[in-house]
């Protein structure tokens, strides 16, 4: 691929479900500080992007997995793994979660039904997608049979945000802001930095990209990273603001949530969503089950591993391919009734699986297989960015787990208040 391939499948491996989140976590930053981070993480992003490709290129790997193996070994190796199953699983969750939110409205505004209805029923509703959708689709064993997907993905995303900006200028207005609506700072940043994390987390696909860049040279992957993450933070912010703009203190986890329910044009971004959302659930399995079942070699002149987990077992086959991916599917789905509120899944994959992926295990690597002295200049970056990573995911996991533990609560399957004011022409463009 040239540069400008390459490109289009970063940003499209970066866009996609967390930027119905990034509204949320720029009302918990505050407004000002949310959009520092959003700036902030996307050089950071890039930064570890660059240092994992370079340590990657002086060890001759090839891999995520093979890069952190050859750093700390197999302990180091099995951290990867279990870290590259629990991003997707989550991932899994937090679509369960969407499809929950979008389809009851969806089929509300329809069939002029309540919560208590069938058809208004997020479990009922997400069982069943889950059954004759995303798990048909899962069953797929060639990924390349779903390689359409991510190309419709972004233009629905894409859809989406210019919905979310038009929208805005007829919300801006009817929405009545508070006065700490656009202060500098609010008290969750760990919240939104987990939601962030998630947002821009795309290092599992970094080794592809590299592999399939045209003359796959440092100093090429450091251009087109400079280019992605740019152009991806420019969208990113743009779902942000527009949507923070748009609902300020009342933004939810899932941004499509504020819209009012007899808002149509509100209700045709849902369902684009809701496509978008299952044709990248398998993709998410897929990784999911591989990252369980795929042969993995080790470079120690080991046997191989049949599998990540039972080494030597469970012979690869269509039965054991069935069951893993309907044991997901349904685990999937089970944790997606603990919660209707998408905000707190974002943050718990952002602090517990994006956080390490992104910044803390590319950096360590880093650190430990470039030459020179640990507290060196050179290496003082990655250092930084390893501290801070590990401190940030402790903390947020901390303020995660208290707030679940405190009850969360969010808006699903009512209309918001400012829905209700007849005054309000919150559903006319």
């Amino acid at each position: 691929s040239n540069l400008t391939q390459t490109s289009f499948n970063y940003i499209n491996s970066i866009i996609g479900s967390g930027v119905v989140g990034i509204a949320y976590a720029l009302k918990e930053a505050g407004f000002a500080m949310g959009v520092i981070l959003l700036i902030t993480f996307a050089a950071i992003t890039d930064y570890s992007l660059c240092i994992l490709i370079k340590a990657g290129i002086s060890t001759g790997t090839a891999t995520y997995q093979d890069l952190v193996q050859s750093a700390f070994g197999l302990p180091g190796f099995y951290i990867l793994t279990f870290m590259q199953f629990m991003y997707p699983f989550i991932a899994m969750i937090s679509y369960n979660v969407i499809i929950g939110d979008t389809i009851t409205k969806v089929f509300m505004r329809i069939f002029k039904v309540s919560t208590d209805n069938v058809l208004g029923n997020r479990h009922f509703i997400v069982i069943m997608t889950s059954l004759f959708v995303t798990l048909p689709l899962s069953l797929h064993r060639n990924i390349s049979k779903l390689n359409k997907a991510s190309l419709t993905s972004l233009l629905f995303i894409l859809v989406i945000l210019v919905f979310v900006i038009v929208r805005m200028m007829t919300l801006v207005h009817e929405i009545p802001p508070s006065p700490e609506s656009f202060g500098f700072a609010n008290r969750g940043i760990t919240k939104a930095i987990g939601v962030i994390a998630f947002a821009y987390m795309c290092h599992h696909n970094s080794f592809l990209l590299f592999a399939a860049l045209k003359d796959p040279t440092q100093r090429r992957w450091n251009r087109v990273t400079h280019v992605s993450l740019a152009l991806s933070c420019f969208i990113i912010l743009l779902f942000g603001i527009g949507g923070y703009v748009s609902f300020t203190y009342y933004s939810q986890g899932d941004l499509l949530e504020n819209y009012c329910m007899d808002d149509d044009y509100a209700n045709v971004a849902r369902l684009m969503f809701t496509v978008t959302i299952m044709l990248t659930y398998p993709i998410e399995c897929f990784v999911t089950r591989e990252v369980s079942t795929a042969d993995i070699s080790t470079n120690f002149s080991l046997q191989v591993l049949d599998n990540a987990f039972f080494v030597n077992r469970f012979p690869s086959n269509l039965v054991r391919h069935i069951v893993m991916t309907v044991l997901i599917v349904l685990a999937s789905f089970a944790f997606s009734t603990l919660t209707d509120c998408l905000g707190i899944v974002l943050e718990l994959n952002g602090v517990l699986a994006a956080i390490p992926l992104a910044y803390i295990l590319p950096a360590a690597t880093y650190l430990k297989l470039e030459n020179g002295p640990l507290l060196s200049w050179s290496k003082f970056p990655a250092l930084m960015l390893a501290v801070c990573g590990a401190a940030v995911a402790v903390c947020g996991t901390v303020v995660a787990f208290v707030d679940i533990h405190n009850g969360i609560t969010c808006s699903h399957g009512a209309d918001m208040p400012y829905c209700q004011r007849p005054e309000a022409n919150v559903t006319g463009l």
